[in-house]
């Protein structure tokens, strides 16, 4: 989700283009060369039509970041998204640079602007890769893989045709401020464009401010600021597991977080900075 104060959440379906001209492209951005991209309308946000929802968003800028990099012999252990306003549903610039050179870690920068405006800047950490197989844990619960799960069509929680475009499945024990299920999408990230796991699951993310809501968002706002990711290892396959908590403070501010899974286990954990509103 992005910042913004619509009136209602707005949005419909995936499969045909906002002005009835034909199929939507099967994928969320194509590229326009020099680092531009248009939005397709697979990035349709949950709270207001002409915005971008953050999910894709944060897919391309973990591509970027992985190319401005350009190096095999680092992992990436933590990306932050910084949401600096609403962001547009056009024609976007994407940047990217290594801001903190080094051996063994680095820190790379991106930012997505439309109109000379920074609509979302994100920094990540890339340490260097070893084997540390020897040492390996958690304490993080498991969570039943998306074959235990069951199919789930949606609701009329959300409009957009990002969240509409979605497969999700849920897993038992639902309720508001709390929820476990798995995600994933049909839809390419970026047109002609081969691109990571790591920038598909981070295209998924986001979406777990949306999948155990406290509240309607009828009733009230309640979209992130932020977004920050915190990663063991890369992801495997297209399936994102989100193990979610919403909690609201008293004071208009909330955090969303997430422990990530993926079919081989859990993968990191995530939060999101909440601004409340109640309407």
């Amino acid at each position: 989700m992005s910042i913004s104060s619509p009136d209602a959440p707005s949005g419909s379906g995936p499969s045909h283009a906002s002005d009835g001209s034909g199929p939507v492209p099967a994928f969320y951005y194509e590229p326009l060369g020099e680092g531009r991209f248009r939005a397709t309308e697979h990035t349709e946000g949950a709270w207001q039509s002409t915005e971008q929802h953050m999910a894709p968003v944060s897919g391309l800028l973990t591509h970027a970041l992985e190319a401005a990099s350009g190096r095999s012999d680092l992992i990436t252990s933590r990306i932050a998204f910084d949401i600096l306003g609403m962001i547009q549903r056009t024609e976007v610039q994407v940047t990217a640079e290594v801001i903190r050179p080094g051996r063994t870690i680095e820190l790379v920068q991106a930012e997505m602007s439309a109109g000379g405006r920074a609509m979302v800047r994100a920094t990540g950490w890339r340490l260097t890769a070893s084997d540390t197989s020897s040492v390996a844990g958690h304490e993080f619960e498991s969570m039943p893989g998306p074959d235990e799960a069951e199919p789930w069509a949606g609701d009329d929680t959300w409009g957009g045709r990002f969240i509409a475009g979605l497969e999700f499945r849920v897993l038992p024990g639902w309720r508001p401020g709390r929820g476990r299920c798995w995600i994933r999408t049909p839809v390419g990230l970026i047109d002609g464009e081969p691109t990571s796991r790591l920038a598909g699951c981070l295209g998924l993310v986001d979406s777990a401010n949306g999948i155990a809501v406290r509240r309607s968002p009828s009733e009230m706002l309640f979209p992130n600021t932020d977004l920050t990711v915190h990663l063991l290892r890369e992801p495997q396959g297209d399936w994102v597991g989100l193990d979610t908590s919403v909690n609201f403070g008293s004071g208009g501010i909330g955090i969303t977080s997430s422990v990530l899974h993926d079919v081989t286990g859990p993968l990191g954990v995530a939060a999101q900075t909440l601004t409340l509103r109640v309407r």
